[in-house]
């Protein structure tokens, strides 16, 4: 699964990416997480309030930090 968190590397960007990895190792998935701070990249996505989660190029989280519990929902209902 690739992962991308999008946003500046602010503090909430950091809790999203910090959330995002315990609930994939909660889940015991094979991942690959990349954090991508050029906002010319987060504008392809669609993105205008960060930060946001993409899973497998897909966004399913923005503007907001989520918990790990929401994260694992939405990630065992994407895969």
């Amino acid at each position: 699964m690739k992962v991308k968190i999008l946003g500046s590397g602010c503090a909430n960007c950091n809790k999203l990416e910090k959330n995002t990895i315990d609930a994939l190792k909660d889940l015991n998935i094979d991942y690959e997480i990349e954090h991508v701070k050029d906002y010319e990249k987060i504008m392809g996505y669609g993105v205008m309030k960060t930060p946001a989660l993409v899973v497998d190029e897909k966004v399913i989280i923005s503007g907001r930090v989520s918990k790990k519990d929401e994260i694992k929902n939405l990630i065992k209902n994407y895969s």
